[in-house]
């Protein structure tokens, strides 16, 4: 069978700089790195071509201004759902998740050795991850299927009465305990034929490596497009960081705590815009696009935004090729025996905070399986003042944690 993580990317060139002026010093030691082996690297490669087909279907179907996905938290969701497929339905998440040929105890081995090194990786970085299963009181499932993912997945298992009208509460009560109370009233309702809910949650929180000087923030235009503009924040740093110009776009990394994480945005070039760059992603086009990157003297001025995206993905994840999975020909056998189970929704919910001090981010990721029955050497300026993209990503394997777009910024209370 096959296998996959979602992960992606290139690996950070250090940066160094000062918190409000420019700083030349070389970066006192290495971050700290991942080590994964032969098998994992081929999951991660895999799962980056993943990262960026779910970000193109999420942008194809929303109206939103912005948005944010968490490939990692989707591929951990789907992941432990995975463990209860058969047959053709196990077929098309390999597919989709393009685990290759890797087999599936490999697949469940590379999901634990990266989240065991992904949350302790910087001290100075507060992330987490957290899964759990909760099944209908009273329903068989396999003691396999709950063994492999409490041992794969660090999977808290719950048996719950669905039909408490507490229910729902307590599931959304977990997953704001899991994001720091980040992402809240997840879960709207239990259906009378839900068996079981499947959740991933992630809570990351880190400081920038070089914080902006808040003294320095002040109010610009922001173009949302040819037609108008509105205002918009803009924090201000002067100092050395990963630099990347070419025709697509231009792109700075800013790094976090000890430089283990950091964020990449991506400023569309002349008449280029976000949706045009989403269509060009994949993984050669990436490594193609900052195959030049270098680290230069550069002034950033990036406008705060604070928001959350809350969307069924469904229809993204149909569009890629696990139809079968929500339809009624699904064999997810190795759930229970002999029941006829689908996935009905796959709800994903995510926030984010960027501001002076650094990035505050949660998602979560909710899986309802229901039963049919029952330039130059001058310092270039990298304004971002129309919509632009941002990757948060762990640079010694560039796991993609989260990807956004900003439309129009926003930041209030």
């Amino acid at each position: 069978m096959k296998t996959n993580i979602i992960l992606p990317i290139f690996i950070l060139l250090v940066a160094v700089i000062t918190t409000s002026c420019e700083n030349t010093e070389p970066v006192k030691k290495d971050p700290a790195k991942i080590t994964l082996n032969y098998k994992s690297q081929q999951i991660l490669e895999a799962d980056r071509q993943f990262a960026f087909e779910l970000f193109g279907k999420v942008n194809a179907l929303t109206e939103e201004d912005n948005y944010m996905i968490s490939p990692l938290s989707v591929s951990y969701a789907l992941g432990m759902t995975m463990n209860g497929a058969a047959e053709t339905t196990l077929d098309a998440f390999y597919d989709v998740l393009h685990f290759g040929d890797l087999t599936n105890l490999e697949v469940n081995e590379s999901y634990k050795d990266l989240m065991d090194q992904l949350v302790h990786l910087d001290n100075k970085v507060e992330f987490s991850i957290a899964n759990s299963i909760w099944y209908k009181l009273g329903y068989h499932v396999l003691d396999e299927f709950i063994n492999t993912n409490q041992a794969y997945f660090d999977a808290a298992v719950r048996e719950l009465d669905f039909s408490d009208p507490q229910a729902v509460d307590i599931i959304n009560g977990w997953i704001e305990e899991k994001t720091n109370d980040k992402i809240k009233d997840m879960l709207d309702y239990i259906p009378s034929n839900a068996v079981m809910y499947l959740i991933n949650a992630i809570y990351f929180n880190a400081t920038w490596k070089y914080e902006f000087d808040k003294s320095q923030t002040s109010e610009g235009p922001f173009y949302i497009n040819e037609a108008g503009f509105t205002t918009a924040d803009f924090m201000k740093v002067k100092g050395a960081f990963n630099y990347t110009v070419n025709d697509d776009f231009s792109a700075v990394e800013m790094p976090y705590g000890d430089s283990t994480f950091s964020m990449v945005v991506m400023l569309p070039s002349g008449e280029r815009t976000t949706g045009d760059l989403i269509s060009l992603m994949d993984h050669s086009q990436w490594n193609t696009w900052f195959e030049n990157s270098a680290v230069r003297n550069v002034q950033i001025e990036l406008p705060k935004f604070k928001y959350g995206f809350k969307a069924l993905l469904n229809d993204p994840l149909i569009d890629l090729g696990l139809e079968i999975a929500f339809s009624g020909g699904a064999d997810f056998s190795r759930i229970t025996p002999g029941a006829d189970l689908y996935i009905s929704r796959v709800i994903h919910q995510t926030f984010i905070d960027v501001q002076e001090e650094g990035t505050e981010a949660a998602a979560a990721t909710i899986v309802e399986i229901r039963e049919t029955s029952a330039g130059g050497d001058s310092t270039p300026i990298f304004r971002a003042d129309k919509p632009f993209l941002y990757v948060i990503k762990e640079n010694s394997t560039g796991a993609f944690l989260f990807m956004g777009k900003v439309g129009m910024p926003v930041y209030g209370e």
